[in-house]
């Protein structure tokens, strides 16, 4: 599946790659498992409700989330945060 990220979000990514290696290296590994199969169970992928209907969200650890749209390019992820950050809106 093809995958583009949000400019803030690569922005995020690269910060996190220069300040926590172990977390940019699992945040990629999950990443390139989505492109090889998006309905993998370690990525628990599950499309969101109410306020944040449209938008599908994987997990990065036990409680890291990666949100993203969908359509017929392939995905569009534009937030990473915890649980509480990016399911509060």
């Amino acid at each position: 599946m093809n995958l583009e990220i949000s400019p803030d979000l690569d922005k995020e990514l690269r910060r996190i790659k220069s300040k926590d290696k172990q977390l940019a290296q699992k945040i990629e590994k999950q990443l390139k498992l989505f492109q090889q199969n998006h309905q993998h169970p370690s990525l628990r992928t599950h499309k969101l409700s109410g306020n944040l209907d449209n938008m599908w969200s994987i997990s990065i650890d036990k409680n890291l989330r990666m949100l993203f749209f969908l359509d017929s390019s392939g995905a569009y992820f534009f937030e990473l945060g915890t649980h509480d950050q990016v399911y509060k809106r």
